[in-house]
């Protein structure tokens, strides 16, 4: 009897205060998230719109090559559903009130006029135009997808809601009708897939930071994940968005100088490390290739079972659901 007590007492060992019991059995579970996508794309001079004019990416392509990559490095974990994609044919508002046209814009382009500043979009204006936190409240939408432009002047990511927390940026202030955090990401249709990952690491970077910021020591598991050899040398894991386990500076994704790194202990053996470091470089990870990093760099992300110090084995709930965290 006294056996079949301590085995139960390791599924449910004690948290830290606030946090779920710990245990060794709930499952790692797929997350849903209902995407709003605004699309400012302006009808130009020449009449059609500013990304065909400019012969820039496909957003149509863009959306379904990112969601599904984030699907594959996710083992289907990371699960983004587009509910309403909304063509806005105009420059958006920035916080002063200025707007670009058709003419201002194509001035600053071919460096005619330097660029607007305050470059910051007024937020304030797309959140009531499209009705944004009502949305949130409703459970209609999970999140905000806005493609813009240079110059545009969206963040890359940023978070709003009740206890909202620095995603990149500062939260957004008076948002907290919204019943529920939410994030709004900054994509550009000037840049490809890989850009589009660099975004949204940058937001699973803060979202893990703030998951861990309550841990110490050993048990911040997360300032393990993010070591590279230039900062701890000889025990890199597997770097963050900006810095591969090897790399000197920042997107230094195609060096080939040879380091130890315990990435595949977080890849294979994850909670139970075994202590498996190997000698690695860029041949890894792509040569260089910002989507080919992006993409190893979130494969490494912990998917499994169970919860340890409060925390969810499985990363991914927290990157797309950012009101699963504890603050």
């Amino acid at each position: 009897m006294l056996k079949f007590f301590n085995s139960i007492r390791n599924f449910f060992r004690p948290a830290p205060r606030g946090y779920p019991a710990d245990n060794t059995i709930e499952p790692a579970q797929s997350t849903r998230s209902k995407v709003l996508v605004l699309m400012y794309d302006p009808i130009m001079d020449s009449g059609v719109k500013l990304s065909q004019q400019m012969k820039w990416y496909n957003s149509t392509d863009l959306l379904t090559g990112f969601i599904q990559d984030l699907l594959e490095v996710s083992n289907g974990l990371a699960r983004y559903e587009i509910v309403e994609r909304i063509d806005v044919n105009e420059f958006p508002t920035k916080i002063d009130g200025f707007r670009y046209t058709p003419q201002t814009f194509m001035d600053v382009w071919n460096r005619v006029t330097p660029p607007h500043f305050p470059q910051e979009v007024n937020y304030n204006t797309i959140l009531n135009k499209f009705n944004i936190l009502q949305r949130v409240a409703r459970n209609e939408i999970d999140e905000v997808w806005i493609f813009g432009f240079p110059h545009a002047g969206f963040y890359e990511s940023v978070m709003g809601g009740p206890g909202a927390f620095w995603c990149n940026a500062q939260p957004l202030a008076n948002t907290s009708t919204s019943k529920r955090r939410f994030v709004i990401m900054g994509f550009s249709y000037e840049r490809y897939i890989g850009e589009m990952f660099e975004s949204y690491g940058h937001r699973a970077e803060s979202i893990m930071e703030k998951t861990f910021s309550k841990l110490s020591g050993d048990k911040n598991l997360w300032n393990r994940f993010v070591r590279y050899d230039k900062t701890s040398p000889g025990k890199a894991a597997c770097g963050n968005i900006h810095f591969a386990p090897n790399s000197q500076s920042d997107y230094d994704w195609g060096n080939m100088t040879p380091v130890k790194s315990e990435c595949f202990d977080w890849l294979l053996n994850f909670p139970n490390f075994k202590g498996d470091v190997r000698i690695v470089d860029s041949t890894l990870w792509g040569g260089g290739e910002i989507r080919a990093h992006h993409k190893w760099w979130f494969n490494h992300f912990p998917r499994v079972a169970g919860r340890q110090n409060g925390i969810h084995n499985n990363w991914w709930q927290y990157v797309v659901s950012p009101q699963k965290v504890i603050v």
